[in-house]
């Protein structure tokens, strides 16, 4: 029995503690404005070791692009620690160029086209070229290598070409198959190519920002998914996948007008499924459909992988109550494993999840934004955590009921009262009650 309760003290206590920490990981803060957001730097070294045994080549099993996806964004992560945080600018840079030769390996290049203007298509080349930029951004200007200069130069050229000769403002990532979001991230290295070197795209960049103008989704107003390849028509709806990356890049581009695209996106797709929680759905609101390999699977209409790009984009927006409560979110449900070395979400299972938080969490600005715009006021109220928070305290103290329901009725009944009785004879040890004393007999 001694055993028994022990056991159950035991497991009550650890049931209590886990709901203590469910309650730290929804109230402590997740993301920063400044300097290394908590936890990122322990996640990259996961990340660096589990790439290192394979992870894109795994992540490519799952999706078209795993490979590339899994090294672009652990590169990119690591550019903006390092921007960051000077301290770490030379680190940053060696493994952002380590990153960077992978995707120009046979593996990264490997599920694109040679044959596609600019070779490759443009998913690959405007990723590849934004990593590019990011590298020299880490280096001040009179120590930055030449042949990278040149080499981002070049690329740089081919892509501006490409949009120029282009009777639509989509470029294909693959044969006749063309996404909006590709050419934005194509376009954003553009503009951090006028950032960084002498500035030469100013013209193509307007007008692609003309042609995107006249082709929004009729729907929500906002880029639409998919496009046709030859004139970059509207063929799908906007989605949430394709928006929170969107809405990453835009920002580099046109500040004013990707405002009012987040702003419209946001007020379309933020969602409460179950009032437990922002969350970022896969359709507008309003509309249903089927998941993907990008979204993955939907629940309640919600795609989790649109929800965490979505807390980068919320953060490169200023929108940082959002940012901080998708983050924190992602802190209570993401059963994230700590070590003093390492971090990983999901329990490590999916190293290609983790890229893509890390990113999201090291979001900023890499060109510079000179419109002044108001910072957003609208945010995400704090009480959205209240039914998680009930819950988690509802968990802790349930274990301890009955012990404390037990100490409450003695408390008010007092001790339980002994029945009193006449004393024992003979010292006690007789049951026979006392009496006056037997007549003592008379010797002969």
């Amino acid at each position: 029995m001694i055993v028994l309760r022990r056991m159950a003290g035991v497991a009550a206590a650890l049931l209590s503690l886990a709901a203590l920490v469910g309650v730290v990981r929804l109230v402590a803060p997740a993301t920063a404005a400044g300097g290394e957001p908590p936890g990122v730097a322990r996640q990259l070294a996961f990340l660096r070791a589990a790439l290192d045994d394979g992870a894109g080549e795994d992540a490519q099993a799952l999706f078209p692009e795993g490979y590339f996806f899994a090294h672009v964004l652990y590169g990119l992560a690591r550019v903006e620690l390092g921007m960051r945080e000077p301290a770490r600018r030379e680190e940053s840079a060696r493994e952002a160029r380590w990153a960077l030769a992978r995707l120009e390996s046979p593996a990264g290049v490997a599920p694109f086209s040679p044959e596609l203007t600019p070779p490759y298509g443009v998913f690959h080349q405007g990723w590849t070229n934004w990593l590019r930029g990011g590298v020299l951004a880490l280096a001040p200007t009179e120590r930055r290598d030449p042949a990278e200069v040149r080499r981002f130069a070049e690329a740089s050229a081919a892509l501006g070409a490409a949009f120029d000769a282009s009777a639509t403002p989509y470029l294909a990532a693959y044969p006749q198959q063309a996404w909006p979001v590709d050419s934005t991230v194509a376009v954003a290295s553009l503009r951090l190519h006028d950032t960084l070197l002498p500035p030469r795209f100013r013209g193509t960049v307007d007008r692609w920002l003309d042609g995107v103008r006249q082709r929004l989704d009729p729907r929500t107003g906002l880029l639409p998914h998919r496009v046709d390849p030859v004139t970059g028509a509207p063929a799908e709806v906007a989605r949430g996948t394709s928006q929170s990356v969107i809405h990453r890049f835009l920002s580099e581009i046109d500040p004013i007008f990707a405002r009012q695209q987040y702003l419209a996106f946001r007020d379309r797709f933020l969602a409460t499924p179950l009032g437990l929680g922002p969350a970022v759905r896969e359709y507008p609101e309003g509309l249903d459909g089927p998941g993907d390999v990008d979204s993955g699977p939907l629940l309640l209409g919600v795609s989790l992988s649109a929800t965490v790009v979505t807390l980068g984009a919320a953060q490169r927006h200023g929108d940082h109550r959002l940012a901080g409560a998708l983050a924190n979110y992602g802190e209570f449900a993401g059963l994230p494993v700590q070590t003093p070395w390492t971090k990983r979400y999901a329990l490590g299972v999916l190293p290609i999840g983790d890229a893509f938080l890390a990113w999201a969490k090291t979001a900023r600005p890499w060109v510079p934004d000179t419109t002044s715009q108001p910072t957003l006021s609208a945010g995400v109220p704090f009480s959205w955590r209240l039914p998680l928070l009930s819950l988690l305290v509802a968990v802790g103290v349930a274990p301890w009921l009955p012990v404390l329901l037990v100490r409450w009725r003695r408390r008010r009944t007092g001790p339980s009262p002994v029945a009193a009785g006449p004393p024992f004879a003979g010292g006690g040890h007789s049951p026979v009650a006392a009496g006056p004393p037997a007549p003592v007999r008379p010797l002969p």
